[in-house]
């Protein structure tokens, strides 16, 4: 069971748990000992302290008591907890058995006049939560929304505001989930309101709950601001620790080192001794990150002995494996000896407790030592029983990780085929985790980027040898079409990108060649499809640091504004790479677009400038650019109706210069097509808002500034007043979903640019471009801030009215003007312009 998923429902189980006193004072009568009310108590108590196993026997008995006694809404209560626990653990067939008898009863005392009560209402609202808990845990997230309004209107029907607020924390929680960031943001609007009416108590509970549903969704600067309004309101010295530690996490995930160390630091300083070691160790890794060695090695010298003396509980034992891990990899001389010695003590203490979840990490991340040490029989009988405990628990998040590392160990080893299946089960585990690694907790010790990109490339590294055959190429091509979508789903914080396989065959059909470069450590692989043949691939050996240097080459020579031979040298370099190998093979099928699947650095310059020696690669062929097959669906582009909606500004805003010549930009398509014009101070965000939802426009285009960024919140176009990002913009382009018939045909982003000095902001241009809901997006890596933007943009208008042309032809029209006009030669002027999805 993933970390993520426990998570929330200690998040879900507790926020009701802290409400149990006073529903106990005023509903149940004082009663002698062992009564089925204390074995409820008892449990939850042990619960609390993460005494599950305890809390199951205790609430097991209650169940029972309860049906002898004939009090059918109050077993229904105790089999809800049972239910908790049970998915907790991971026993899911036990659980959703637990829940239909918890169910059961509610239907049972319905019958009786008594149900109406707010007692009743109360209990069942709290039956549907732990269903709701149940089924998002199982990825039916759907299913996980109405049970969670179904509780939501007892809770209100009862009138019992705290709990219907931790109803739409839950609501919120999903709708993120499925995608639906207004409506998520609109929940955690009503919860902000209802929490001013709560106790100091829940209100601290609350708005600490509500702070991790907004980092989950994205939103830090709002969280960190809940998080501090939390801090304002009269709390325990354990709640002020817990949400100092939030802080730390958030601003070091904001790259605020410093003021992350303060918070680590105020935590340590206020809590009790089990928190005071997890701000510590928090403080520890942060340190390693950030190199401060010498007082990482002091505090790494003072966290063993302070650990020890820990009393053994899930939370100690999880605090000692971070530790572990983050020795274990900080590199450090003598650290993997004590992380080793440290994970053996955490090895017996979780068998002594009977926790499978803290023995399978531990045992795990033993493997892990013995593996840097080379020790390869030990790192792998260690790493196979950690495995067994994980799939004896189900769960596949720890499984990956140890799967992962089998392969691992079997690759240094030689055993080839072992490898290549162990990263097999690894690829197969994180696929069924879309809904959890989506959205990897910020306080876990493990990044996307360490810890789930490097085992889909090196599973296709193993799987690209050099006589690869059909079938290896082909798992290959949906690896890396799977880590398309993983890196957007963890762009996103959230599983909102769903993959909807097209068809070979359906792609063969558009006169198109696929072609996926794939960055390895040692070398590229370009697998390439081409219509009506088989998959093909060639392999060219180079350095990730030679790409690295080359692509930082060409990005410099794209944004000079004149032509020297270093221009075309640099484009060169990369055509050999990627297009010299099968230039014979793309003449002879007849495509006439090139559709790139591309990796890493590569998203970020534009394929149309590589050069073959004589001419661009644009002066050939239409070029599109695609997060992956499994995102888009090949449509022809429908010149009827070719109504747009233009928004742009021309005077400087929000730190930002004039763009002088939007008002020319957007002069040029209204003298193209049919179009509504926003401009200056009528491009708001609410406008906006109101002509997108008033009238399905099928092209959208925004002449203004805005950025792409590896990061969300940091991905956004600029309004008049204000910036929208990336999650904004897509509730806002959606609003007619509903009533549309047919989505956005055409989305156009004009005058933004990619990130300085960030090697993975195209990854902002792709989520752009899938959240917005068009089928075809058209933007800008870098801001023109020219007339020759508008001038393109009015070549571009021109070419896609032009019945029978394609977007991708439409754009490449557009850039051979320009190309071919002394004035604009260089790719400076023409090369800007990308286009992502539907090249139809």
């Amino acid at each position: 069971m993933s970390s993520l998923i426990k998570r929330l429902l200690y998040c879900l189980l507790g926020f009701f748990l802290a409400l149990t006193l006073t529903f106990t004072a005023v509903f149940s009568p004082v009663r002698a000992a062992e009564s089925p009310m204390q074995l409820l108590e008892r449990g939850r108590s042990a619960y609390q302290t993460q005494q599950v196993d305890q809390a199951i026997a205790a609430w097991q008995a209650a169940a029972q008591q309860f049906a002898q006694q004939g009090d059918p809404l109050q077993q229904a209560l105790a089999l809800s907890y049972l239910s908790m626990a049970y998915q907790y653990q991971g026993d899911w067939p036990q659980a959703e058995a637990t829940i239909a008898h918890s169910l059961e009863q509610v239907g049972q005392a319905k019958e009786e006049k008594s149900s109406r009560t707010d007692r009743a209402l109360i209990i069942q609202g709290q039956v549907f939560n732990t269903r709701g808990a149940l089924q998002f845990s199982q990825g039916s997230l759907s299913m996980a929304l109405q049970s969670w309004q179904q509780a939501g209107e007892y809770y209100q029907q009862a009138g019992d505001i705290q709990r219907y607020t931790g109803s739409l924390i839950n609501q919120a929680w999903t709708l993120q989930g499925l995608g639906y960031f207004l409506k998520a943001r609109e929940r955690l609007d009503q919860v902000e309101v209802l929490l001013d009416q709560a106790t100091a108590e829940i209100k601290v509970l609350g708005l600490h709950s509500l702070g991790d549903t907004l980092l989950a969704i994205g939103d830090l600067e709002t969280a960190e601001t809940v998080y501090k309004q939390g801090l304002q309101v009269p709390q325990t010295q354990a709640q002020q620790a817990s949400l100092l530690l939030s802080l730390g996490r958030l601003t070091q995930r904001q790259q605020r080192p410093d003021e992350a160390l303060d918070y680590y630091r105020q935590a340590a300083a206020t809590a009790d001794a089990l928190q005071q070691a997890q701000a510590r160790v928090d403080e520890y890794g942060l340190l390693v990150a950030t190199k401060d060695w010498n007082t990482a090695e002091t505090l790494a010298k003072e966290l063993p002995d302070q650990l020890k003396v820990l009393p053994p509980s899930r939370a100690s034992l999880y605090t000692q494996a971070r530790f572990a891990y983050q020795l274990i990899h900080s590199g450090r001389t003598g650290s993997v000896q004590t992380a080793a010695a440290l994970l053996g003590t955490t090895v017996q203490q979780s068998k002594s407790l009977g926790d499978r979840y803290a023995e399978a990490y531990a045992m795990g991340y033993l493997g892990n030592a013995y593996e840097i040490t080379q020790q390869w029989d030990s790192a792998k009988d260690l790493t196979a029983e950690a495995l067994l405990i994980a799939q004896t628990l189900n769960a596949n998040d720890i499984a990956y990780q140890w799967q992962w590392q089998l392969g691992r160990i079997l690759k240094a080893q030689e055993n080839t085929e072992g490898a290549i299946s162990a990263y097999k089960t690894a690829f197969q585990s994180l696929q069924s985790l879309r809904y959890d690694l989506a959205a990897i907790a910020p306080d876990q010790q493990f990044s996307f980027r360490e810890s789930v990109e490097p085992v889909y490339r090196e599973y296709v590294d193993l799987l690209l040898s050099p006589d690869a055959g059909p079938d290896r190429l082909q798992q290959a091509r949906e690896v890396i079409e799977s880590l398309q979508i993983a890196e957007l789903n963890n762009f996103f914080q959230s599983a909102c990108i769903e993959g909807q396989a097209v068809p070979l065959e359906e792609v063969e059909q558009t006169s198109a060649a696929v072609i996926y470069p794939i960055l390895l450590s040692d070398r590229i692989e370009v697998i390439v499809s081409l219509p009506d043949q088989a998959l093909q691939h060639h392999s060219v050996p180079v350095s990730q640091d030679q790409v690295d240097a080359a692509l930082s080459r060409l990005r410099r020579q794209m944004i000079r504004p004149f032509f020297t031979p270093a221009t075309t040298a640099a484009g060169e370099e990369v055509y050999n790479w990627l297009i010299r190998p099968i230039e014979s093979d793309l003449r002879q099928s007849g495509v006439e677009t090139l559709v790139f699947v591309l990796d890493g650095g590569l998203r970020s310059v534009p394929m149309s400038v590589l050069y073959n020696g004589e001419h661009y690669l644009i002066e050939d062929y239409s070029v599109a650019l695609t997060p992956g097959l499994q995102l888009i669906a090949p449509r022809p582009l429908q010149q009827q109706g070719f109504e747009t909606l233009a928004g742009g500004l021309t005077e400087s805003r929000d730190g930002f210069s004039a763009l002088e010549n939007v008002r020319l930009e957007l002069e040029k398509i209204e003298e193209t097509v049919p179009s509504q014009v926003l401009l200056d101070k009528n491009f708001t965000s609410e406008t906006l808002r109101e002509k997108v939802e008033a009238l399905p426009y099928p092209v959208v285009h925004l002449a203004t500034h805005g950025q792409f960024s590896s990061r969300a919140e940091d991905t956004f176009i600029l309004t008049w007043d204000r910036r929208l990002n990336v999650n904004e913009i897509s509730s806002i382009l959606r609003t007619g979903d509903q009533t549309r018939q047919t989505p956005i045909e055409m989305l156009i982003l004009s005058a933004c640019q990619t990130a300085t000095g960030d090697d993975r902001a195209a990854l902002g241009l792709a989520g752009v471009a899938v959240r917005a809901g068009a089928r075809s997006t058209i933007a800008s890596l870098w801001n023109l801030d020219d007339a020759s933007g508008a001038l393109l943009v009015g070549n571009l208008y021109e070419s896609l009215i032009n019945p029978g042309t394609s977007k991708a032809e439409a754009l490449r029209q557009a850039q051979l003007t320009l190309l071919n006009d002394p004035d604009y030669r260089a790719p400076y002027f023409w090369a800007a312009f990308v286009l992502v999805g539907n090249w139809l």
